[in-house]
């Protein structure tokens, strides 16, 4: 087992791994940038290294830092979080050249999974179900022409090396297909330095259902059921929920043997999530693999008390997995807690934090980096909590973040506390009955004064 783990990351993900770390007797070590000086990982891991100014290129994604605080540290293991480095592959590759075992997916499975057109080439092989689309990247404007017309509109562009939303264009017809084409791939180059660009159906009404599996070095893996992950704004996930509402337990046998046999096909080791689109007849299509822990995972732990984190260590140190698959015995939802003012179209609020009071009880769980007196940097992402309830109905559940919520009290920022209440009201979430689009139609009332 590792003797000391250095987390290459920040917030809340960063205390959590140092939570578990600490449960496992496992010493840690916390990077961090100047602006998170005062950050709760800071103040909880074994040890600190500053590696850099705030922007996130000269700290959090500077490689050499990150390695260098290992070796004076003398941590034998990295886990990355989420984000970050998560799913560089030169990072990985890096760790493995210094003796250093990174806490995720090794550099070929990342470089396999991480392009899109690569993960979907492999997943056709492996007999996972595929949204029709381009083999590979287009070659053309023309070559994406033709196939718009095969396919029939709409058709969806996509980026390659995109994620965040950023790249993809949806398409209606033939006439908005060049605009959408030459806007896509400039926009594509600026944000990930490639234009790359492959076509795939749009698929109408559809859900976001994820599966989360764990994969061990001996070949073997397993699932832990899925996560309704549909409620997103601009491609960014809202909130969560285990189980889906939607799903069928003929549905959620398919989804998560199809997800298994994804992730023996390809050997893969760790934690890691299997992204499906399900259309409004419940066919589901492989969009995408995460080789990383989710944001959302806590929902997953809570519905089969299980701790992914000491699951990714165990792994990553050669423990073998039980290869048992999981099924929810309890309703899961998550909020994500952001400094943003969604009165005033989800616009960032960084500052400093006047007031907290934190919501508790049972079946209420706070993942949070936060505390009354700190100040939320702006140069990073926007999440400042996840707010997790359970229980053992989903309406139970519901009621359950209602008051979570009434009790969760942040002054000195703007947060998207008032949308998640106003949320949980809407007639449509409270009935399960959600897709991607939800969002698209979802008008927030007037604050309260």
């Amino acid at each position: 087992m590792f003797k000391k783990i250095l987390i290459a990351n920040r917030g809340e993900i960063a205390l959590r791994v140092i939570r578990t770390c600490r449960e496992m007797g496992i010493k840690t070590v916390a990077v961090y940038s100047t602006a998170d000086a005062e950050s709760l990982h800071v103040k909880f891991a074994d040890e600190a290294v500053c590696i850099g100014p705030a922007p996130s290129n000269l700290s959090y994604l500077k490689m050499s830092n990150i390695i260098a605080a290992a070796e004076i540290t003398n941590a034998d293991a990295i886990h990355p979080g989420y984000g970050f480095l998560s799913e560089n592959a030169k990072f990985s590759k890096i760790c493995q050249e210094h003796g250093i075992k990174f806490i995720g997916a090794s550099p070929e499975m990342i470089e396999k999974m991480g392009d899109k057109a690569t993960a979907k080439a492999t997943m056709k092989a492996a007999g996972v179900p595929c949204v029709p689309g381009s083999d590979g990247l287009l070659e053309s404007f023309e070559q994406a022409d033709m196939l718009a017309k095969e396919f029939g509109y709409p058709v969806m562009l996509k980026a390659t090396a995109g994620g965040g939303g950023k790249g993809m264009r949806a398409v209606w017809k033939a006439e908005d297909l060049l605009k959408a084409w030459e806007s896509a791939r400039q926009e594509a180059g600026a944000a990930f330095g490639n234009d790359g660009m492959y076509m795939e159906k749009l698929i109408e009404e559809p859900r976001h259902i994820e599966i989360q599996v764990v994969g061990d070095s001996y070949g073997k893996a397993c699932h832990l059921s899925e996560r309704d992950c549909s409620v997103q704004r601009r491609h960014q996930k809202l909130t969560e929920e285990t189980p889906s509402p939607f799903m069928t337990d003929e549905l959620r046998q398919a989804m998560g043997d199809a997800a298994v046999k994804a992730a023996e096909f390809i050997k893969y080791e760790g934690a890691g999530t299997v992204e499906f689109l399900v259309d409004k007849h419940r066919n589901f299509y492989f969009m995408e693999m995460n080789t990383r822990i989710q944001v959302e995972h806590p929902i997953t732990e809570q519905v089969i008390d299980y701790d992914l984190i000491r699951e990714q260590i165990l792994v990553a140190a050669g423990v073998p997995i039980s290869g048992k698959n999981y099924l929810p015995q309890l309703h899961s939802i998550e909020c994500r807690i952001n400094a943003e003012d969604p009165y005033n179209d989800f616009r960032p609020s960084p500052g400093k934090i006047t007031t907290l009071h934190m919501p508790g009880g049972h079946g209420v769980r706070l993942d949070t980096h936060v505390y009354s007196g700190y100040t939320i940097p702006p140069n990073y992402d926007s999440m400042i909590a996840k707010l997790i309830t359970t229980a053992q109905t989903r309406e139970e559940a519901i009621n359950k973040m209602k008051r979570a919520l009434d009790e969760f009290v942040i002054e000195g920022i703007k947060t998207t506390i008032p949308f998640h209440r106003q949320l949980m009201d809407e007639q449509a979430y409270v009935e399960g009955d959600y897709t991607t689009k939800f969002m698209e139609t979802f008008k927030m009332n007037e604050p309260k004064q």
